[in-house]
């Protein structure tokens, strides 16, 4: 078995799409997951399958909220090994000076194909900075994510691929967590 950490799109989000985590994790067992176990309440879930393709499972966890909680709901979801890859290149968290609590990351659903960077760039806040890989966007946001343009919204219209934000304590708490299933 595999464990691999699933990060949900926009439920329980200023009362939209609201699904109870408990209800959550029943619908992943009920697609045959072991297991499993959510962090907070904005769809983020650990859990351990024989699936081994993303892409596949992404779908099916899509496709089974849809049918038991009538919304669309864009997931993605990552292995343990990239989840550590995305943590250790965030170029952010080895500068003493940033203030980890201002850290973000867009998980990217795939590579994002010809963009233009400048014009993200452009949208930086006093303060604020912003780089891209192939997986994720990390974000230092002194002045608050609550303040930033760079937003979710604002870095799928631009990328064109779906994304879902996460700040670096939760993608933290996910490494901790799917690491101790392993063992």
């Amino acid at each position: 078995m595999t464990t691999y950490i699933s990060i949900l799109r926009g439920i329980n989000v200023s009362g939209q799409k609201l699904i109870k985590m408990d209800a959550l994790r029943k619908m992943y067992e009920s697609l045959g997951f072991h297991n499993v176990t959510t962090y907070l309440q904005s769809g983020n879930v650990i859990f351990t399958s024989n699936d081994i393709e993303l892409h596949k499972l992404e779908q099916k966890i899509a496709q089974q909220i849809e049918k038991v909680f009538g919304f669309d709901v864009p997931v993605i979801v990552l292995t343990v090994d990239k989840l550590i890859y995305i943590i250790e290149n965030n170029p952010f968290t080895k500068d003493p000076d940033k203030d980890p609590a201002f850290l973000h990351i867009t998980f990217l659903s795939s590579k994002p194909d010809n963009f233009d960077p400048k014009s993200i760039e452009n949208k930086k806040q006093e303060g604020e900075e912003i780089s891209f890989s192939d997986n994720a966007v990390y974000l230092y946001c002194p002045n608050g994510y609550g303040r930033t343009k760079l937003t979710n919204n604002f870095l799928e219209a631009k990328l064109k691929v779906v994304a879902t934000t996460r700040n670096l304590k939760t993608t933290n708490e996910l490494l901790k967590i799917s690491q101790k299933r392993m063992t």
